[in-house]
């Protein structure tokens, strides 16, 4: 089996303690939020914390939680609102 397919992907949005929000993608989910909150997983979130998870998604492969991680970058901060405010965390 291809190990893009071992474990679930996730598209993830992060709120920073400035109320910046963050995206991206990971397959261990509770790991990637601990690296975040502990400051060795992204030079955005490392001034900016602690950082709280608001939205997730999850995805067979690695490449579909990475197109929807771009797309979500690409929403303004509204639409990112409106897409927590609907999703699910």
């Amino acid at each position: 089996m291809n190990s893009t397919n071992d474990k679930t992907n996730y598209t993830y949005l992060l709120r920073c303690a400035d109320g910046t929000f963050y995206c991206g993608w990971t397959n261990d989910l509770a790991k990637r939020l601990a690296a975040h909150n502990a400051g060795t997983a992204s030079k955005y979130t490392f001034p900016r914390r602690p950082v709280e998870l608001v939205y997730t998604e999850h995805f067979a492969t690695k490449q579909e939680a990475m197109r929807r991680e771009y797309q979500i970058k690409q929403l303004t901060r509204q639409e990112k609102l409106e897409l927590i405010r609907h999703g699910n965390a």
